[in-house]
């Protein structure tokens, strides 16, 4: 991990440039954690991400997003990779976004584990809500469930709400927060709580394109999810404090 961290930081120092009115956009990340809905991904250790997004005519749009993960959490896939489209416009005040996003795992082992949601957001000013909508099993829950109990039920009807502020206190700092809610199709029948709130509250200073944000972050259902299915797997929804360095390009 560390000699891809170090390869990456290299890499970001030679990251391209694009025109002004270009509709392709880039971004890289290093962080301290990859927090998923309130639970690490990375098994509280350091990630790297980034992807790209491209403007399409009329307002339409597409992207890539990418991240290392914990292998021993997706059946040894070390790589999410999450694909996602839609379009964004104005309503009255407001913007919003509609769209698709469907979640991969590359190289996991077992039963394939992905997700796909449709989403709805909305953003007035600094305040911004986006509902999720699963429309397959989340994330192989009740796949993976059905290995051992046939008759576990699927998930598909997932929903995740969030919502999020952020505020300009001048000088390039910028005070973030969020809430998020899950609800779990079908919880009961898998002995975990239905519903399960995520927070954020943290701040960002842009130092002439490159953020550097600190944030803390945690989840009211800390054992909800594992950090994995190996040997020493604790909770990942242990609240822990982040660092993060992001470029936009």
């Amino acid at each position: 991990m560390k000699k891809y961290l170090f390869a990456a930081s290299l890499s970001v120092l030679s990251l391209p440039t694009f025109a002004a009115d270009s509709p392709l956009t880039g971004n890289i990340t290093l962080t301290t954690d990859y927090k998923f809905r309130g639970f690490t991904q990375s098994n509280f250790k350091p990630a790297l991400q980034g992807g790209f997004d491209y403007a399409l005519p009329g307002g339409f749009y597409i992207g890539n997003w990418n991240s290392s993960i914990e292998q021993s959490l997706y059946g040894g896939a070390s790589l999410e990779s999450d694909l996602y489209g839609g379009y964004k416009g104005k309503l009255g005040a407001m913007d919003y976004d509609i769209g698709a996003i469907h979640y991969m795992y590359p190289g996991s082992a077992g039963p394939k584990i992905d997700n796909t949601e449709i989403y709805f957001g909305v953003t007035a000013g600094p305040l911004s809500a986006k509902l999720f909508y699963a429309i397959t099993d989340y994330f192989a829950y009740g796949k993976i469930a059905r290995l051992a109990n046939p008759a576990a039920p699927e998930t598909d009807g997932t929903i995740y709400l969030d919502l999020a502020a952020n505020h300009d206190l001048g000088g390039g700092l910028t005070l973030n927060a969020h809430v998020g809610m899950l609800r779990l199709k079908h919880a009961s029948a898998y002995g975990v709580a239905s519903t399960v709130t995520d927070y954020k509250i943290g701040v960002s200073k842009d130092f002439s394109g490159w953020v550097l944000g600190l944030a803390y972050l945690g989840t009211d259902e800390k054992n909800f999810a594992l950090t994995g299915t190996m040997t020493g797997a604790r909770s990942a929804g242990d609240g822990k404090a982040m660092l993060s360095l992001t470029k936009t390009f």
